[in-house]
C-alpha cells in the first residue's frame, strides 16, 4: 500500500522512508520489509531513536520534512492507504486474535483527509495550507520533561539488555518506561510483543497474558485490555488539518 503511494508521489519530488520501531530487528519485522520489497528506503530501527528525537508514541505515525530538511508536520497519526481488497481471516484463529480484531476495527482512521492532505502538500510545497510554520510544528510536538526523559531512558537500557539476552532485567526497564511515559504505545507494544506465546507468525502479537500462566504476564496490562480500557476509538490521536 505504501510502496504504490510513494510510487505515485515520487516523479513529483516525494520520497517516502519507512522505519520499523522493533528491538528484535532481523527477527522481527525484517521479514515483513522483506516481503514488501520495497523502493523505497526501508529502516529497522531497534532502540526506537525515532520516537525519542520525533516524539513518536503510536504506530503507524508520520513526521512531514520538506525539501530543505526542515519539518513542516511533527508526529502525527498517519493512516495506510485503503487496501484494495479485506484479507480473510483464517477459521481456526484463537478467540484472543478474533477479540484484537474486532477491537482493532473500531480504531478511527482520518485516511481520506490524511491522504488528500499529503497529495496537496505534495503538489505545492510550502504553499499548501497543509505545511506548517515552525511556531505551529512546535506548538504541536509534545514536550518532554524530566519524567519523560528518563522513561526514554529506561526504555533504552531495556532495549540494549534484550538484546544481550538479558531479558528478566530488560522487562524492570520496560516496566519503568511505561510508567514515566505512559502515553507511549510504542514502548508498550514493544515490550509486549518480546512475552511471546506459541512459535507460530502470530506468536508476536499475542501482546497479553499466556492462558495457560496468566500469573507470569510480567506487565500491568496488555493490548486487548488496555484498549478496552480507553476505548478503541481513543486509540489513536485524531488527525488534525
Amino acid at each position: 500500500m505504501w510502496q504504490a503511494l510513494r510510487n505515485e508521489l515520487h516523479p513529483k519530488g516525494f520520497e517516502l522512508v519507512t522505519v520499523g520501531l522493533d528491538t528484535q530487528g532481523n527477527a522481527g519485522c525484517r521479514a515483513f520489509i522483506e516481503a514488501a520489497r520495497p523502493e523505497h528506503p526501508s529502516l529497522i530501527d531497534r532502540h526506537h531513536v525515532l520516537a525519542d528525537l520525533f516524539g513518536v508514541i503510536n504506530i503507524p505515525s508520520s513526521v512531514w520534512i520538506d525539501e530543505n530538511g526542515m519539518i513542516v508536520r511533527p508526529a502525527e497519526t498517519a493512516p495506510a492507504p485503503t487496501a484494495s481488497a479485506p484479507r480473510s481471516m483464517p477459521a481456526d484463529l484463537p478467540q484472543r486474535f478474533v477479540e484484537i480484531m474486532a477491537e482493532a476495527v473500531k480504531i478511527r482512521k482520518d485516511t481520506q483527509a490524511y491522504h488528500a492532505a499529503l497529495r496537496d502538500w505534495v503538489e505545492h510545497g510550502a504553499a499548501s495550507r497543509f505545511s506548517l510554520s515552525p511556531d505551529e510544528v512546535v506548538a504541536r510536538s509534545r514536550p518532554r520533561d524530566n519524567a519523560k526523559a528518563l522513561g526514554h531512558a529506561h526504555f533504552q537500557l531495556a532495549t540494549q539488555l534484550e538484546m544481550d539476552g538479558h531479558h528478566a532485567a530488560a522487562v524492570q526497564h520496560f516496566r519503568e518506561a511505561h510508567r514515566l511515559v505512559p502515553d507511549s504505545w510504542t514502548f508498550r507494544r514493544q515490550a509486549w510483543s518480546l512475552e511471546k506465546v506459541g512459535d507460530g507468525p502470530l506468536a508476536r502479537f499475542w501482546q497479553g497474558p499466556n492462558p495457560d500462566a496468566p500469573e507470569a504476564w510480567p506487565y500491568e496490562g496488555d493490548w486487548l485490555s488496555d484498549v478496552r480500557k480507553v476505548g478503541a476509538e481513543n486509540y489513536n490521536e485524531p488527525w488534525r488539518p
